[in-house]
């Protein structure tokens, strides 16, 4: 069983697994060491990092600052494999990168310096489905398809679902789904939203019927109250804009790991409360 696949399991039976998500170099590598080891030590069972990248398309307007300010200070995808390679032994990591990062590092080459960093998933949002798995002569000269390339490397290719997915569509989620499913609370892009998507107990009953696969709820999730209810439902919850608008409204290193983890050790607690 891969770490990853145990911080959804048991000992942490009956309680989702927490999934803080932060943009990888940002606001700069110094400060972002602090910030993962902040996560870790305020509740953190899987750490996500996102590679900054030029065109985040299914990011709202936090993360794409956050990504923006990260480019401009130079921070690049070698940097962020460097940041989960420093704390990969205390937590599993799973990255979320774009396509084209991939492809100009080299998929070989990014899934084996992504497995020797510690990094046990990618998710890759603009990648289809279908592309995952058909040649990939088609996305790059090697044999076989991505998700076969990265999985010999010992890294997953994370699907996403949606509440908008069709039966057909979450067929090939399902089929897919090596480490766990990237289930997509709200139909738009991430960011801190009022309510968790009326249509998310819906997906994931419909994911549960196809799938044993965990099941990982984000977009949208910026309250402890929030993260309880969508551990009654899934396997794991992934905060995201409210955690890096705290690092941007932040005035100090020293204050942005303060807000970070009180938010985290309040969603914490939340989960486990809704787990007793």
């Amino acid at each position: 069983m891969t770490r990853l696949a145990q911080a959804f399991a048991a000992p942490k039976a009956g309680r989702a697994a927490l999934i803080p998500y932060l943009t990888g170099g940002h606001p700069d590598l110094a400060t972002c060491h602090d910030l993962i080891d902040t996560l870790i030590a305020s509740g953190a069972d899987i750490v996500e990092l996102g590679v900054p990248f030029s065109d985040p398309i299914a990011d709202g307007p936090v993360v794409q600052r956050s990504t923006h300010e990260a480019l401009c200070a130079g921070v690049t995808p070698a940097d962020v494999l460097e940041l989960a390679a420093a704390h990969s032994a205390a937590v599993p990591f799973v990255l979320l990168t774009y396509l084209n990062t991939v492809l100009a590092f080299g998929p070989a080459a990014f899934f084996a310096r992504a497995a020797a960093a510690g990094v046990e998933a990618l998710v890759i949002p603009d990648l289809p489905l279908d592309e995952a798995a058909g040649p990939a002569a088609t996305l790059a000269a090697e044999a076989g398809g991505l998700a076969a390339l990265a999985a010999a490397h010992g890294v997953a290719l994370v699907p996403m679902a949606t509440p908008t997915s069709t039966d057909a569509r979450l067929d090939l989620v399902a089929e897919a789904a090596a480490a766990f499913v990237y289930c997509v609370s709200v139909t738009g892009v991430t960011g801190a939203r009022q309510e968790v998507g009326a249509e998310l107990p819906e997906l994931i009953a419909r994911l549960r019927a196809r799938t044993a696969a965990p099941l990982a709820v984000g977009f949208g999730i910026s309250t402890p109250q929030q993260a309880a209810h969508v551990a009654r439902l899934a396997d794991g919850v992934i905060i995201g804009s409210a955690l890096i608008d705290l690092v941007l409204r932040s005035s100090s290193p020293a204050a942005a790991c303060a807000a970070v983890g009180g938010l985290l050790r309040e969603a914490s607690a939340a989960i486990a409360a809704n787990s007793a």
